[in-house]
């Protein structure tokens, strides 16, 4: 008789570009977006909040083209057979959101939000399958003192998570700019100047000589997988290798054009605006900024920090920009056929929390756990409910512990959640009417006294019985101590 087939167990395994977070950086990441809400609502932005899902249509493909389903996006078809897809970002969204919304909308409207985002990209280290976004938008203002000013609150923002002057830097460039210069060099295919752009925004990551590449036939990466380039010939990729040169001398042509003139003169508009509100030591222009995505349209911008960043063993990070945005006129257009003019800011949660973690600031939280009711006789489980329910009454972290273990167990179970003390009443002190408290803060400490009379002292401080309605009052006192 053959032997029965046991079901094939699946792996225990992450998804790649996807990662698990702890209780420790969930808890620095609330503190880290508090700081930031705070700043935003500071400028009179207001919240809102949009699904996570939209019609695929609705997002448009504005992300790079990728071997995937509908262009580097999580899409899949619903019921009515029309396809939906995960947000990439939060400002397409948002797009469809004032579109459907207009008339009702205050002009300008003023919104930020916080949320997931997804992208059915290759990850890799940095690069991550879905992260937290912090948006902040200004729709329906076509002056660039919205631009300016959005500039100016990443610039607030980042000194408010405590990133000193000096240590970051906020650059800005125009979209119009390389429109001027790929106008001159005669580049007039739309996916050229789309290759172009997404090109000369892995700059940071790849450098000069892969941007050179990415601008011809293309580059083969690390891993084997090979790039498409935008495949410009030799005299049109000088001009925008020159663009991207802070020591070029080369007339590029720029001003030649109708939109390279426009580009120019709206970062010169910016310009003065910063340097009327003192910001223009830590706000910059920067031809090298571009963005990725497709959508922009004006002035860009983007936030780094400069300070060396490294990791636990002391090896370099490259971080990367953790502020970006720019100005997309054309988004909601999409939707009514009508201009209405936009910009918005977006920060990489995750990516800035790494940052500033490694700048030693806002480390992972170790909140003190609850006080932890041990359970010593079964059959009165009630009882020991009743005695946790007494202190969550009371405004205290308590939790009966609900496990199958002994109390050797149990207590170790108290340590690793960080309890300060715990309850426990057996036989004896349920008919004494009594519980005993143990202090496992104080009690930590006692091996390191040697002294005996302090010994003793400490011990009877660390392990009490009292009445069992001075429950409270004795667990408050516990965590007053050590100010859990």
């Amino acid at each position: 008789m053959s032997k029965k087939t046991e079901p094939a167990r699946p792996e225990a395994r992450l998804p790649k570009g996807l990662f698990d977070i702890s209780a420790g950086e969930i808890r620095a990441t609330e503190e880290m977006l508090g700081v930031i809400r705070r700043t935003f609502e500071a400028y009179g932005f207001e919240p809102l909040d949009t699904p996570a899902i939209e019609y695929s249509d609705a997002l448009g493909k504005f992300l790079p083209d990728q071997d995937r389903p509908n262009e580097g996006v999580f899409s899949f078809k619903d019921d009515d057979k029309q396809w939906l897809s995960l947000r990439y970002d939060l400002t397409a969204p948002l797009a469809r959101y004032v579109a459907e919304n207009y008339q009702h909308l205050p002009k300008p409207f003023r919104r930020y939000q916080s949320g997931p985002v997804w992208r059915n990209e290759k990850p890799g280290p940095g690069r991550f399958r879905q992260f937290i976004q912090f948006d902040a938008d200004t729709v329906g203002a076509s002056s660039v003192a919205a631009d300016a000013e959005l500039c100016m609150l990443a610039a607030d923002t980042l000194e408010a998570l405590g990133i000193p002057r000096g240590q970051y830097v906020v650059k800005v460039n125009n979209r119009k700019i390389l429109d001027g210069v790929l106008e001159a060099c005669k580049v007039s295919s739309a996916s050229q100047r789309l290759a172009v752009l997404r090109a000369i925004d892995k700059l940071d990551r790849l450098g000069v000589d892969g941007v050179k590449a990415l601008l011809g036939k293309g580059r083969k990466d690390d891993s084997g997988d090979f790039t498409k380039g935008a495949e410009l010939a030799v005299k049109q990729i000088e001009p925008v290798l020159a663009m991207i040169d802070p020591d070029t001398s080369m007339d590029l042509g720029i001003g030649k054009t109708a939109s390279g003139r426009a580009g120019m003169e709206e970062t010169e508009e910016i310009e003065k605006f910063i340097a009327a509100a003192g910001y223009s030591e830590r706000i910059k222009i920067d031809r090298t900024v571009v963005r990725g995505l497709e959508y922009y349209t004006g002035p860009v911008f983007e936030a780094e920090l400069t300070s060396p960043i490294t990791d636990d063993r002391g090896q370099p990070i490259r971080i990367g920009s953790v502020v970006s945005g720019g100005r997309y006129d054309g988004l909601v257009e999409r939707f009514t056929g009508e201009k209405v003019p936009a910009t918005g800011v977006s920060i990489g949660v995750s990516r800035l929390l790494l940052g500033l973690q490694c700048l030693g600031k806002f480390a992972d939280s170790a909140v003190r756990g609850p006080v932890i009711v041990l359970v010593l006789d079964r059959d009165r489980i009630a009882d020991y409910q009743a005695m946790t329910q007494q202190l969550r009454n009371a405004g205290l972290r308590a939790e009966l512990y609900l496990g199958d273990s002994g109390l050797k167990a149990q207590m170790k179970y108290a340590d690793r959640r960080g309890a300060p003390c715990v309850v426990i009443q057996g036989g004896d002190e349920k008919e004494k009417g009594a519980v005993q408290i143990k202090d496992l803060v104080l009690g930590a400490t006692l091996t390191t006294i040697e002294d005996r009379d302090e010994y003793r002292k400490k011990q009877e401080e660390a392990q009490s019985l009292v009445p069992e309605e001075k429950l409270v009052e004795t667990v408050q006192a516990v965590l007053a101590r050590h100010k859990a």
